[in-house]
């Protein structure tokens, strides 16, 4: 039985449970999406939803490399 009430015509939410905003670039470690965008998303039509997603790759190159572990903790 196909419950037509929750099929929805929607694109996804990009988030990946990562959520840690980069201090300088105010964008999403884990989406990247900016925090307007994450915090607006539903209110988005499906033409903007599809905007910010084309351009979500092109936004990691934008922010420094992840420095986490041992490095990230001493700075070397």
């Amino acid at each position: 039985m196909t419950d037509d009430i929750w099929s929805r015509d929607e694109i996804e939410s990009p988030c990946v449970k990562v959520c840690i905003l980069h201090p300088d670039a105010d964008i999403c470690l884990g989406c990247y999406r900016t925090r307007h965008e994450i915090a607006g998303w539903s209110q988005l039509s499906r033409d903007e939803r599809r905007k910010v997603m084309e351009g979500l790759p092109n936004r990691q190159a934008l922010l420094p490399g992840r420095r986490g572990g041992r490095k990230g903790r001493t700075g070397g």
